[in-house]
């Protein structure tokens, strides 16, 4: 039996060692690609940004939108893990280098003038990525970020500041290459653009209308990143709005919701619309009571949009987010709007055109050298914004004259805008960090009248802080292996994701 097995062994031996003689001839598959396709790599960065910065239901709490009424989770309790902003910092960096890859294999290409717009379009993703991270955390790595092959594994954090700078400065040199025209065929471009050929609302457009849409995606990306830095960097806000919007030819800016960029999910398992996936086997989240409160005060004709009656009684109501407890009856709690909710083939918003309007709108309040007037530019965004939502034009135009009509304050177009960025989470969220609206997230009372409600009731930080987060935690893996540099960065935060706020938050009310 010994010497069975010795046989055995040497038979195994001699087999694997005359398989892997061949072994590379063997497993390679003729009919593979050796590399990846530059617009698959655009796809797939596309499709894992949405997955992860396109699934914002939880910062929706943040920005005052949405509540839990059951199942109470920790969202207001905000320690790091790397299920949720963890992820969101892994896919910045790691669609960022799949993108760097693309652009320079396509640059080295035999043929690379063919492919500018991939290039093009992947230089716009790359710093949305970017954009997304450092709005969200604070500072981050980036000059030293990616330098791996350089040997660089502990990146240092480069200031807010110098990255928005970067930003900008990298969004300009897409937009003019842009503007210098584009090749006649798009060698591939179409298959990797799920932006907007994965749109579930129109058919597969032209390559050169799909240029002009990503034309026009950087361009708006600029305006909203501009203004975003208005408090800290008013110059260069300024100069970068006018720019845009004085010279439309050159700089074309989404102005229009047949051009607005929302990303449209496939429909079927595992491309849900991240909001329906989640209400598949839950019924967690109902409409917050600070935005249904604000829309029926407002006579707001989008309440009926954004929001479904209670089961209960019909009427529209609203839920504290954070509360202690469920509600007694969450039955009496309105649900998300079907529109938004309901279809697996549903839509995750990242630029609509009112914001557009609106952003003029400020400017003109600002006195700066924008193509309308304060009122007109707001009357166009809450046209646009109820255009979006498939209100019609009657009800649209009996509201701005109405409730709606514009008082020429800051405090009115604010509370517009953040009522036309639902299912936004992010930027909504961020917009509040920025103008302090709205006021409701920072002065709502419970219901005793008297005690704040922010944060919830179920964090252990009640009472220590006044407001929702001022940033992202910064996620474990950054203390396990980028630890002193995170330790530098974190100076001044307090409880993960307060004390120290963030470069352009100016808000002095808040701790």
């Amino acid at each position: 039996m010994k010497n069975l097995f010795k046989i055995l062994i040497l038979s195994c031996g001699l087999f694997m060692a005359g398989c892997t003689s061949d072994f590379e001839e063997i497993n390679t598959d003729p009919d593979a690609f050796e590399s990846v396709p530059y617009q698959n790599q655009l796809a797939d960065a596309i499709v894992q940004a949405m997955n992860q910065w396109g699934t914002s239901l939880d910062v929706c709490q943040w920005a005052g939108y949405v509540s839990e009424v059951q199942y109470l989770n920790n969202y207001y309790d905000y320690k790091p893990t790397n299920n949720t902003y963890g992820n969101r910092w892994y896919n910045s960096y790691f669609g960022f280098t799949q993108l760097q890859d693309a652009i320079e294999r396509s640059e080295a290409d035999p043929v690379g003038s063919r492919y500018k717009m991939i290039r093009d379009a992947c230089k716009v993703w790359q710093n949305y990525l970017i954009y997304n991270c450092v709005n969200a955390f604070g500072s981050i790595p980036y000059s030293d970020a990616f330098k791996g092959a350089e040997g660089v594994l502990q990146s240092k954090y480069d200031s807010e500041e110098s990255i928005f700078n970067a930003i900008l400065s990298n969004l300009k040199d897409v937009a003019d290459s842009f503007a210098s025209g584009f090749p006649s065929d798009d060698y591939g471009f179409l298959n990797g653009d799920l932006l907007y050929q994965n749109s579930a609302v129109s058919k597969p457009i032209a390559s050169e209308d799909a240029f002009i849409k990503w034309q026009k995606f950087c361009n708006a990306l600029r305006l909203r990143i501009a203004m975003r830095i208005v408090n800290v960097a008013p110059a260069l806000a300024q100069s970068t709005i006018e720019e845009i919007f004085n010279n439309p030819s050159k700089y074309p800016y989404i102005d229009s919701i047949n051009d607005q960029a929302y990303f449209w999910w496939h429909g079927s398992k595992p491309y849900f619309e991240p909001w329906y996936d989640n209400s598949v086997t839950r019924d967690d989240d109902g409409m917050a009571d600070i935005f249904i409160d604000h829309l029926k005060k407002m006579e707001d004709p989008r309440l009926f949009v954004y929001a479904k009656p209670a089961e209960t009684d019909g009427e529209y109501r609203g839920y504290e987010n954070g509360a202690k407890s469920n509600p007694a009856d969450i039955k009496a709690i309105s649900r998300i709007g079907a529109m938004f909710r309901d279809d697996p083939a549903g839509f995750s918003p990242l630029y609509k055109a009112s914001e557009t309007y609106y952003m003029m709108a400020e400017a003109a309040l600002r006195g700066w050298n924008v193509p309308m007037t304060a009122e007109e530019a707001y009357n166009q965004g809450v046209l646009t914004s109820m255009k979006e939502n498939g209100v019609s034009e009657e009800d649209a135009q009996a509201y701005l004259e109405g409730p709606g009509k514009f008082d020429g304050s800051f405090g009115m177009l604010y509370f517009e805008q953040w009522v036309s960025m639902f299912k936004e989470g992010i930027e909504a969220w961020s917009f509040y960090r920025r103008t302090g609206y709205p006021t409701y997230i920072h002065t709502a009372k419970a219901a005793d009248g008297v005690t704040p409600r922010y944060p919830g009731a179920r964090s252990p930080y009640r009472g220590i802080h006044n407001d929702v987060p001022f940033r992202f935690p910064y996620p474990n893996n950054q203390f396990s292996y980028n630890r002193q540099n995170v330790l530098d960065a974190s100076q001044g935060i307090e409880n993960y994701v307060w004390g120290k706020q963030v470069w352009w938050d100016t808000r002095t009310d808040v701790h």
